[in-house]
């Protein structure tokens, strides 16, 4: 009987004699998946990962839409809390890849299709290289562009209350 060598490859023996059938689906490819077991990810540390990478990029103000940053604000307030580092990423994670969208605000100035590679490239190295997952895409979406006179406005201190002008 001959074999061709795609079939020596997807059947491993056993010790016992008889033959184990092995996926061909490039799980012996992956450093998540091997024969002691797999090791799953979870899709928060992969968020937490591509946040903190996108930040490092120059040129991001802040990540998130409107509603995420207002409710940052407010968490950041609260003594004792923690900063959410995903805050704006969302990500799919199977088994051995990983998607990622990141919302973003983008400093005044800034060339936003040179933003978006730059951070394309931080997440997808950052990511690969801590988890071992492969990374199929990294979607930005820019929702609003910073302006240093924006945070002047908000910093005015508040006037004084006059008084009532009726009574």
């Amino acid at each position: 009987m001959t074999t061709t060598s795609t079939e020596q490859n997807s059947e491993q023996g056993s010790s016992d004699g008889s033959s184990t059938r092995r996926s061909t689906s490039g799980d012996s490819n992956s450093a998540l998946v091997t024969e002691q077991g797999r090791t799953s990810i979870a899709d928060s540390v992969v968020a937490k990962i591509a946040g903190i990478a996108t930040r490092d990029v120059s040129g991001v103000h802040a990540l998130g839409g409107g509603t995420a940053r207002a409710v940052g604000a407010l968490r950041d307030r609260i003594p004792g809390s923690r900063k959410n580092h995903s805050q704006g990423v969302s990500v799919e994670v199977g088994e051995r890849q990983a998607a990622i969208d990141v919302e973003l605000v983008a400093e005044y100035g800034v060339a936003i299709v040179d933003l978006a590679a730059g951070i394309r490239r931080n997440v997808i190295s950052s990511v690969e290289r801590m988890t071992g997952l492969e990374v199929t895409e990294v979607n930005v979406g820019v929702q609003d562009v910073y302006l240093p006179s924006d945070d002047d406005q908000v910093d005015e201190s508040p006037q004084p209350q006059q008084p009532p002008r009726v009574q």
